[in-house]
């Protein structure tokens, strides 16, 4: 059991569980019928993507202090309680269910996606597969 890290429209593997999109915006182009069957996400979670202005600081980003910078406000991000709340109920189901969350970003290095990740064992989560 636990929470599966990657990059959004990666092909399934098997038994990852519902796949959620911890994304700001939906699939540029893509019906929304056709998210969950084009390895998308099943769920929009948009509550647990960084805001346009964090997004900026990732896009800004050159350097390593520039990324630590990043991660720094997106947690900060996270301890709002409606995001807090999210990754407590997240890092609860990950010890009785297999499920899937993820990004579009290429690399996990520099995507929300690994500090995501990180707050989430944090928590208590049992996550893998972070790519």
């Amino acid at each position: 059991m636990g929470i599966n890290v990657v990059r959004l429209g990666s092909p399934r593997a098997a038994g990852e569980g519902p796949r959620i999109g911890t994304v700001r915006r939906p699939p540029r182009g893509v019906p929304k019928e056709e998210f969950a069957s084009h390895d998308w996400y099943d769920v929009w979670f948009p509550t647990l993507s960084p805001s346009p202005e964090t997004i900026r600081i990732a896009h800004a980003a050159s350097t390593e202090d520039d990324w630590k910078a990043f991660a720094r406000a997106y947690r900060h991000e996270m301890a709002a309680p409606e995001a807090a709340h999210a990754l407590d109920l997240l890092a609860t189901l990950s010890r009785h269910t297999n499920l899937t969350i993820g990004c579009y970003c290429e690399r996990p290095e520099h995507c929300h996606r690994s500090t995501l990740s990180a707050l989430l064992e944090e928590r208590g989560a049992e996550v893998h597969n972070v790519s």
